[in-house]
């Protein structure tokens, strides 16, 4: 089994709720109160550990906000590695309003991070022991644009695979780097990336292998939300389209996609496999409610489903309308 170290710059604690109806002024009464650590390694972190395999969540934390979270970690059944900063760590707010059914999703920025703070998270990786150094989720205030730079050159020198999943300048810069084994762009990012509408699955796959065969990334998993998902690699692309469910709760499937893709890969697991157990561990996070993410026996469910019936199709009309 290959270790996975996770590494997430902006955790938070996630909070949900429920609520019949979201107006303003006026108190909301909420029910069904639940926390949990959260933050995009640190939600890969615990989609790994729920399939059982062995991980590291490395995280910012500070503050009261901080101490709870760490609090919250100690509760898991992973290791955890902390990086204290001297600003509050955030904490977000999931409302499922009960009489629509839709989920209303607040993330505040964060704290900002001091360059020293930074070095001393990049020495605290530099001595640790892993086969995949996973960036994944956004970057606080503070750090520079490269700041995912310099953590694929810190996997490159320890011979491990660099796995990304951010977005904005950052995400732009990385890639433009290179040496990024796995990258788990949304439509919306890949879009914003090449600078390209990318409105037909035609178009969707081709970019994405071009993408793939410029050799700054291996492997681009392309999420597109109910539309599904595609994988590029080797100037060749797959599709994969989830299982129908009754959406819960959005919170953690795309996190739960790549833990799922990264558990698998970590146990010798073919890139194919692996896509088809992320696009499982996807579709279990959004049947859970709130901030819960996947259960393993959901994912392993949706597994067999798919691995009996995989619809490889792109999507109907090939058109995206994401």
């Amino acid at each position: 089994m290959k270790q996975i170290v996770t590494l997430t710059l902006n955790p938070c604690v996630d909070g949900s709720c429920e609520t019949e109806t979201v107006h303003p002024t006026h108190k909301i009464r909420t029910h069904n109160q639940r926390y949990d650590p959260g933050g995009g390694g640190i939600n890969v972190s615990r989609v790994v550990s729920e399939l059982g395999g062995g991980t590291t969540a490395v995280y910012l934390s500070g503050g009261a906000i901080g101490r709870l979270l760490d609090d919250l970690l100690a509760e898991m059944t992973f290791e955890t590695k902390e990086i204290p900063i001297s600003a509050m760590t955030r904490m977000s707010q999931a409302v499922i309003e009960t009489a629509t059914h839709l989920e209303y999703r607040f993330t505040p920025e964060g704290p900002t991070v001091t360059p020293d703070e930074w070095t001393r998270c990049l020495s605290e990786i530099r001595e640790m022991d892993f086969d995949y150094l996973v960036a994944s989720g956004s970057c606080p205030k503070g750090l520079p644009v490269t700041c995912y730079c310099e953590v694929s050159d810190l996997a490159r020198e320890r011979g491990a695979k660099f796995v990304l999943d951010t977005s904005g300048e950052i995400f732009e810069a990385t890639v433009a780097h290179g040496g990024i084994h796995l990258a788990k762009p949304s439509l919306g990012e890949l879009r914003k990336l090449l600078g390209k509408p990318l409105h037909t699955a035609v178009e969707i796959e081709a970019a994405a292998i071009e993408l793939t065969n410029q050799g700054n990334i291996e492997l681009a998993a392309v999420t597109m939300g109910s539309d599904g998902a595609m994988l590029a690699g080797n100037g060749e692309a797959i599709w994969l389209r989830p299982p129908e469910v009754e959406v819960t709760s959005a919170v953690g499937a795309g996190d739960s996609f790549l833990g799922g893709m990264l558990y698998a890969l970590s146990q010798g697991q073919s890139p194919s496999d692996a896509f088809t157990l992320g696009t499982a561990a996807g579709t279990a996070a959004v049947i859970t409610p709130g901030t819960e993410l996947c259960r393993k026996a959901d994912i392993e469910r949706f597994r067999d489903e798919l691995t009996r019936s995989p619809d490889r199709s792109k999507p109907s009309g090939y058109t995206i309308s994401g």
